[in-house]
């Protein structure tokens, strides 16, 4: 099939003489006789005019891969899904079912940002999840609110008698993400796409904002009778008689707020205790025996 087209002929400011097509009027057939358009789909010369680059969808079976544009740049290139042994995927699948139930994430489709999740052994050999945020934590400006000294914290504790230690039960999970950014934090799995409707761990500035959130809450007590780095917490009494009333005005602004305490690493009323990687007690402070 050929076109019949009408063509223009102009010089341009060199004198050269150069061909113009302007209008296509009508079809011309040659050698078969119905109409015949040529297949949208043919992609020889696309491929000849735009270099493209092969990327392995899953690493256990490299022959499956899908042609990306070699002139993207790493911005916009996806990372491919990360794979897992069997151990792993039941422990992915198993965090995921535990934060769609308390409604920490949820499903999303079509997502700007994508991360891979990360595995980490903990010490009582259980796996806990992460999301790897890298690439989202580049394009985020930084919170430049400062977190406490750890140095003036645990000078602050010394000379007091009696010293609870409290930690928040998922201290980030706490605090719910603004709704437009939900979708930012996107991660893959093999069960699907999600999304956080709290704050994870990761984020870039979720230190600086927890910190922010326990200064505004513990305002009237932090330097008096409480200390606050993160979701690490301790309240101290100058003396035993004391420390049911400071305890009292702790856990009314914990329940006015609705932060939750894990229990498990939570201890109450003691002379001394570990406070940000610190044995502190009345004295001051010594070194953690479980470092030495």
């Amino acid at each position: 099939m050929a076109r019949h087209a009408n063509l223009s002929i102009f010089k341009d400011k060199a004198g050269m003489e150069t061909l113009s097509i302007f209008e296509v009027d009508r079809e011309v057939q040659e050698d078969n006789p119905k109409n015949f358009e040529l297949d949208p789909r043919d992609k020889t010369s696309r491929e000849k005019e735009e270099p493209t680059e092969s990327v392995v969808l899953d690493e256990a079976e490299p022959d499956k891969t899908v042609k990306i544009g070699a002139r993207l740049t790493e911005q916009v290139k996806k990372d491919k899904r990360r794979s897992f042994n069997l151990e792993r995927s039941a422990a992915i699948k198993e965090e995921v079912s535990k934060l769609l139930a308390a409604r920490s994430i949820r499903e999303v489709k079509y997502p700007e940002w994508v991360a891979n999740v990360v595995l980490v052994k903990k010490k009582n050999n259980q796996w806990r999840m992460y999301v790897d945020f890298t690439d989202l934590n580049k394009a985020c400006p930084k919170d430049s609110f400062l977190l406490p000294r750890i140095d003036q914290l645990v000078d602050a504790t010394a000379g007091h008698e009696t010293l609870s230690f409290m930690d928040a039960y998922s201290g980030y999970n706490q605090i719910k993400m603004h709704k437009p950014d939900e979708e930012k934090t996107a991660f893959t799995t093999d069960q699907g796409l999600y999304c956080y409707t709290v704050m994870p761990f990761g984020l870039k500035n979720a230190g600086a904002t927890y910190q922010r959130l326990v200064n505004k809450m513990f305002a009237r007590q932090i330097g008096r009778n409480m200390e606050v780095y993160v979701d690490d917490m301790l309240t101290k009494s100058i003396t035993a008689g004391r420390h049911t009333d400071d305890l009292r005005e702790t856990f009314d602004v914990l329940v006015r707020y609705g932060m939750k305490l894990n229990p498990a690493k939570c201890v109450f009323g003691v002379p001394s205790g570990r406070f940000i990687g610190y044995q502190v007690h009345q004295r001051g402070i010594e070194v953690n025996p479980e470092k030495i």
